[in-house]
């Protein structure tokens, strides 16, 4: 049966002597602690018996020795063997100082900071090279299993996504697409009048939304709308531990999460970009007709006569790498959230930057590439 810690003091001519009873515990401790301390704050030699004491842990202890205080020596306690060294390791933690850091500043900061930076890039650079190899062997294999096995493909998963990602996805490239047509048609209506060129403003037109404007706007609202949601579907997968139950039961997820949302997304960029061209074209159109009087007739002929569609062919060049960057990027940054909410809103957050930035990247790539071969 547990009994509440006591004591009691035994005062004495040469040393006055405590006498602990009962279970000096964390339970059982109450206030008998804060009580030994205030009779012992006037009291500079003391002995301690403690063969009384039934248990004893280590809030008990610590209770002993706040309680004696600096007058605490182990020498004047009397008590079993474990409970001798229980005290004279609770002594020594408190007896430790606390090491202060120095914060570091200005300089030297700045220094820590930059070294954090690049170490973390190095280790990003090597885990994105890593994922890259992964995936470029997935994409062999299933190449293979195309033309030798094709039913080990998912082919249910890939229409699905494919239909979200594509499909679902045209009415928003539509509409941006259009209005930017149009924005471009009302700025080049504008200045060339300034010289009697207005007419010219169908050829401008036509060459940066079938080149430019056409892939890199489709790619941007990709990596704004399937790079968060690959990123977001993976992440929580991985929170809930479902990757993991997939490795154990032999199923890669590489090529159960991430190779088809690849490949759907590859596949349905082109449509996309097809689809992006019509409608600058169609923005286009309405501008110049209702502002400079240019008919639809006219507009097209020019389009044909004079742009062609080489152009959109150099755009639809850009589409694929495009998709395998932005479906990469979302299942990469996927795959490295940990087991937090927040861990997944800062991934989710990565793929869509990361994801823009690697199309500006690559769409500067292209341009010089096709200035070096005059395309």
């Amino acid at each position: 049966m547990e009994r509440p810690a006591d004591f009691t003091l035994d005062p004495a001519t040469d040393r006055p002597t405590v006498t602990l009873t009962g279970d000096w515990t964390a339970r059982m401790l109450g206030g008998a602690g804060k009580g030994l301390a205030e009779t012992l704050g006037g009291l500079s030699q003391f002995a301690i018996d403690m063969n009384g004491v039934r248990r004893f842990d280590t809030a008990g202890a610590h209770a002993v020795v706040r309680a004696a205080g600096r007058n605490f020596d182990i020498a004047r306690v009397q008590a079993r063997p474990e409970a001798l060294r229980l005290l004279q390791v609770v002594d020594d933690a408190i007896q430790v100082e606390p090491v202060v850091r120095r914060e570091p500043r200005d300089f030297h900061d700045l220094t820590i900071r930059i070294g954090r930076g690049v170490v973390g890039f190095l280790r990003d650079f090597l885990d994105t090279m890593a994922f890259l190899g992964r995936l470029l062997v997935v994409v062999a294999q299933s190449l293979v299993w195309l033309f030798v096995s094709p039913r080990r493909i998912r082919w249910p998963a890939l229409v699905s996504i494919v239909e979200r990602a594509g499909l679902d996805a045209i009415p928003v490239v539509a509409v941006a697409t259009f209005f930017i047509g149009a924005v471009v048609a009302f700025i080049g209506a504008d200045m060339l009048q300034q010289f009697g060129a207005e007419v010219f403003a169908v050829e401008l037109i036509g060459i940066s939304m079938m080149r430019e404007f056409n892939i890199v706007i489709t790619a941007v609202l990709l990596a704004g709308r399937s790079a968060s949601a690959f990123a977001a579907e993976i992440g929580s997968m991985k929170m809930n531990q479902e990757i993991d139950a997939m490795r154990v039961m032999g199923v890669d997820p590489f090529e159960a999460l991430v190779f088809p949302r690849f490949a759907a997304l590859v596949l349905a960029i082109p449509l996309l970009t097809f689809v992006a061209t019509l409608a600058g074209l169609l923005g286009g159109i309405v501008v110049t007709w209702s502002a400079l009087g240019l008919g639809p007739a006219f507009f097209l002929q020019r389009i044909v006569d004079n742009v062609g569609i080489g152009h959109f062919w150099l755009a639809l060049l850009k589409a694929p790498v495009m998709a395998g960057v932005i479906a990469g990027i979302g299942c990469r940054q996927g795959m490295e959230v940990g087991g937090d909410v927040e861990s997944l809103g800062r991934r989710v957050t990565a793929a869509v930057v990361h994801a823009i930035f690697a199309i500006i990247v690559i769409d500067a790539l292209f341009a010089l590439l096709y200035l070096v071969l005059d395309l």
